[in-house]
């Protein structure tokens, strides 16, 4: 065999030397891949976070206990919308629609509300295989109508609309909407639908991200009353998923297909703005609100009461929009557009026989565009204060149980590469920053859409693609703020299924991949899968009580890596066969 003269001219000690190092250095650069600068778009210098550490717009709270009871259950009066208007509750009894159904959609079922003989009856049913042979009473539409009446089926709330005392749907009481429906689970301790619904105890403040809205807004025998809420063509022009946008003259059918199909509503968003657009966006969570402002995906609302009252005086009631405030606050917002927006609607409740609106109840108060008033009327102020404390009280589900020195280098890869926007901390308040449009989508090429009505908001832009679809009438520019992006909270992460507001992300992995493209919305990546991983096991691990160093007890650690390692040992001995065989050959000559 043929060596060398290199080899032939080393003495023993210097070769092994050689040998020894190279082993070294190679086995050492595995060794050290947690140190590797992460590939990402922007680096930057370790830091726990941008430093601001205190919300500069404090909201005011009331009674957490008496805002339990606001959040599950109240509706100031939506209930004759629901009912009078987009009649849900007909159109649930039309579709013979079932508590297999229900689940499928994505509703969640309290099972402490169940009357405990039918709870008894659905557990036994929920064991089989739920076909309408084996599981008759979970196929049977109206059992879906005892569950309303029951106040069992979450954030679908029964009333007493004819003051006889009892609730029941089928005898002239109504249905409203409560903020549980989107932010509100079940701890699955009597079932979990995958993909869908669960039954169980309350949870209150995850997002429903398996809630199809869409699928249940199709079902009201009037889908039309949600016009102001759906994609619609101005002037030829559309703007949201769907090719085309819908219009006055829609049928109930058309619309029905738009609100049924996926690619056009996905499933765990709700298209909450009143804007002609197209943009349903991502279920978010409503646990620790005092760590989260500002509120709404644009950062519109600085408190957390003034999101809460635009939410019931306009996105649960939109026939408000046709008062005088409502129509100049579309105007305001959309220019002709909102002019052109409210006749329609008003076209449309008009043919489909929609009368005594609107139906929240709320007080004449503020200024029409403020948003602690957008439409110039607010709820009761002290049952959105006692809301508010309840919000800012629920603690955030705990982190997942994950691998403690992973995590821990998924922690350094955050604080290089996340931090000038987040923070390490997720007990410490989210920046309330916005961050603009182009930092957090290199792609945004906006054009101007139209005209505002008001001078002072930010010009009506679109950009091609979807992320920007909700911020093309909706931003912060009613409070003087920037168009951008509010800051999420980084909680609860190990169950979220969809990720950034728009849905459009369905992984961390995918989420933190570069495949995506450079011109992607949030292009923040790692090019390492290995990297990517270890983010994904810190970003899991993420609670308000707790950090990677304080869980480490409560984990699975690997092997700690000290001394000479199993990964140095095999190429050293391997090494020293070769420098034995080497010295032979050596020797014999």
């Amino acid at each position: 065999m043929f060596v060398p003269t290199f080899f032939r001219r080393l003495t023993s000690l210097r070769f092994l030397f050689v040998i020894c190092a190279i082993t070294l250095f190679w086995s050492g650069s595995a060794c050290n891949r947690s140190k590797e600068t992460a590939q990402v778009k922007a680096p930057h210098a370790a830091s726990d976070g941008p430093g601001i550490t205190q919300n500069p717009h404090p909201h005011q709270t009331g009674n957490a206990a008496a805002g339990r009871d606001v959040f599950r259950f109240e509706t100031f009066g939506n209930e004759g919308f629901w009912t009078d208007a987009a009649r849900l509750p007909k159109g649930m009894m039309d579709a013979q629609f079932t508590p297999k159904q229900a689940l499928e959609a994505g509703l969640q079922v309290d099972i402490e509300a169940v009357d405990p003989a039918m709870r008894k009856i659905m557990e036994a049913e929920l064991k089989t295989d739920m076909s309408p042979q084996n599981a008759p009473a979970l196929n049977d539409p109206k059992n879906t109508i005892a569950l309303v009446n029951a106040n069992a089926v979450v954030g679908v709330v029964p009333k007493d609309a004819n003051g006889d005392g009892k609730l029941d749907i089928m005898s002239g009481d109504k249905v409203g909407i409560a903020c549980t429906i989107c932010h509100t689970i079940t701890d699955k301790s009597v079932f979990d639908l995958p993909g869908g619904g669960s039954i169980g105890r309350r949870v209150d403040g995850p997002a429903a991200l398996t809630l199809n809205v869409g699928k249940l807004l199709a079902m009201a025998a009037n889908s039309r009353a949600f016009y102001p809420n759906l994609q619609q063509t101005f002037v030829g022009v559309t703007i949201g998923r769907a090719p085309s946008g819908l219009g006055p003259d829609s049928t109930e059918a058309e619309v029905d297909a738009y609100l049924s199909n996926p690619a056009y509503y996905p499933v765990g968003t709700f298209d909450e703005t009143q804007d002609g657009n197209g943009n349903p966006v991502k279920n978010t969570p409503l646990f620790r609100q005092d760590l989260a402002a500002p509120y709404g995906t644009a950062g519109e609302f600085s408190k957390l009461d003034d999101i809460s009252n635009g939410s019931y005086t306009t996105n649960l009631d939109p026939t408000t929009l046709l008062t005088p405030e409502g129509r100049q606050f579309l105007e305001m917002k959309a220019g002709p557009a909102g002019k052109q927006m409210a006749g329609e609607y008003e076209k449309i409740l008009k043919e489909t026989g929609v009368t005594g609106y609107p139906f929240v109840k709320a007080e004449m108060t503020g200024k029409v565009g403020d948003p602690a008033s957008i439409v110039g009327r607010r709820v009761d102020n002290q049952k959105l204060l006692d809301m508010s404390a309840y919000l800012d009280a629920l603690q955030a589900p705990p982190g997942a149980q994950v691998n403690a020195e992973t995590a821990a280098r998924g922690r350094e890869l955050f604080r290089t590469n996340c931090t000038q926007c987040h923070n390490v901390d997720q007990s410490k308040f989210v920046p309330p920053m916005l961050v603009e449009m182009k930092t957090i989508w290199p792609g945004y090429l906006p054009i101007p859409v139209g005209k505002r009505g008001d001078s002072k908001l930010s010009t009506i832009l679109n950009s091609p693609g979807i992320f920007d679809d909700k911020m093309i009438v909706v931003d912060a520019s009613d409070r003087g703020e920037k168009r951008g992006n509010a800051l999420p909270l980084l909680l609860d992460l190990a169950r979220t299924n969809i990720f950034l507001h728009d849905g459009s992300v369905s992984s961390l992995d995918s989420l933190l991949d570069p495949s995506r493209g450079e011109n992607a919305p949030h292009p923040f990546y790692l090019a390492d899968a290995a990297r990517r991983a270890e983010m994904v096991e810190f970003l899991r691990s993420l609670d308000t009580g707790s950090s990677v160093e304080r869980r480490q007890a409560s984990v699975s650690p690997q092997a700690p890596r000290s001394g000479f390692s199993l990964r140095l040992f095999f190429p050293a001995v391997a090494a020293g066969l070769i420098w034995i065989k080497l010295k032979k050959r050596r020797d014999a000559r």
